[in-house]
């Protein structure tokens, strides 16, 4: 493989990403859902995009956790949801708006200790080890990471009780879901304010990193 020639060497201009536009387009966007490039698409366990784009904006995270909430009750899943992300600027927003949804749903959440980043594999571990011996109330995951796109990208991504990504037939009834709730205006989404849902007795802080 070849040395970038950048390697080593200060980003140029060009490469920066504006964060601040990234949140404001994130909450402000409102995706076309005529615009196939702006629903919710699940490719390897999870939804990938850009709020520049319209592709990963609020409703999207919305609509992916209520969907994620629906289907995780239709398994009989009513363990706790460990949920993690990465350092990627969308990650931080999109696990606030998923934790309002969670929260609203009478899921028990499972986040980082002082609101800190949280590598993959930890969400894997911590579902693997909740689950060890257990054959009822099994917990799974949500991991919010694009994994290795781009820095203005996000990612949302689904871990069922096994601890690694969802298969097909997860992905394919979670994101159809998810664009029938963005059809409808996301009136059947529950939500509560941030601060209640971080409050939330179902809301609780785990240290994954050590």
């Amino acid at each position: 493989m070849a040395t970038s020639p950048l390697a080593g060497k200060p980003a140029p201009k060009k490469l920066l990403v504006d964060l601040g536009r990234l949140e404001r387009e994130y909450y402000g966007r409102s995706p076309e859902m005529d615009d196939a490039a702006q629903r919710v698409a699940f490719g390897t366990s999870g939804h990938r995009g850009s709020s520049l784009r319209g592709s990963f904006n609020e409703a999207h995270i919305l609509a992916i956790t209520q969907a994620i909430c629906e289907y995780r009750a239709g398994q009989g899943i009513d363990g706790p949801l460990y949920m993690g992300k990465d350092t990627h600027a969308l990650s931080g927003p999109a696990q606030r708006t998923a934790l309002e949804v969670l929260a609203a749903n009478g899921v028990t959440t499972v986040i980082q200790r002082g609101d800190g980043y949280t590598p993959t594999p930890a969400i894997s571990r911590a579902i693997l080890a909740c689950n060890r011996g257990r054959r009822e109330h099994l917990a799974d995951g949500i991991v919010v990471t694009p994994s290795h796109n781009p820095p203005e990208d996000g990612g949302f991504k689904y871990n069922p009780p096994h601890g690694g990504p969802a298969d097909t037939e997860a992905t394919k009834r979670i994101e159809a879901r998810a664009n029938e709730l963005r059809a409808a205006g996301l009136r059947d989404v529950a939500r509560w304010p941030y601060a209640r849902a971080r409050a939330a007795a179902t809301t609780r802080r785990f240290d994954y990193l050590s």
